[in-house]
């Protein structure tokens, strides 16, 4: 099973965060993962994979300008439809509208066909509903990075699941 983690990131935080990710896929036997920044997308590897995940730091509660001109560009050239679809996000906050921009990413990816999932608490400790979400306001990122490899082990496992 292939997966590919697509992310803006400007300080390099949802960089970081998105190849936590991909560790966590490679976890899980017979998965593979490659990340992207928006600026340099494998689009024929990416397109090949059954897994995406999309990250971007959020700005006043929504993905940055980047990663949306993304979204309704040039995510058509991943063939979303059928693919299986999570989403993450780092902010300066706790309340800063993370949430939101994880759902602007899911709702894009649901109107092109795709399936979206996160696990939600089935998979016990940590529970992760929408996409993990990593803040540095006060907070050191490190904290968040157990949940953000999980997270990658848990999509590659559903995907694995569901296309073998």
């Amino acid at each position: 099973m292939k997966a590919a983690v697509i992310y803006y990131s400007f300080s390099g935080n949802t960089r970081h965060m998105g190849e936590l990710i991909a560790k966590g896929i490679q976890k899980v036997e017979g998965c593979e993962a490659r990340t992207f920044s928006i600026d340099d997308v494998d689009f024929e590897y990416a397109s090949s994979c059954d897994c995406i995940i999309f990250g971007a730091p959020i700005y006043a509660a929504h993905i940055t300008g980047q990663m949306m001109n993304f979204m309704l560009t040039d995510s058509d050239r991943l063939n979303l439809a059928g693919k299986l679809i999570g989403a993450f996000a780092t902010a300066k906050y706790v309340h800063g509208g993370a949430e939101l921009g994880i759902r602007e990413i899911l709702d894009h990816c649901m109107v092109k066909g795709a399936m979206i999932y996160s696990s939600g608490d089935a998979m016990g400790e940590p529970v992760i509903h929408f996409g993990p979400i990593a803040t540095n306001d006060m907070i050191e990122l490190e904290r968040f990075e157990d949940t953000f490899v999980i997270y990658g082990e848990r999509m590659a496992a559903k995907a694995k699941e569901l296309f073998g």
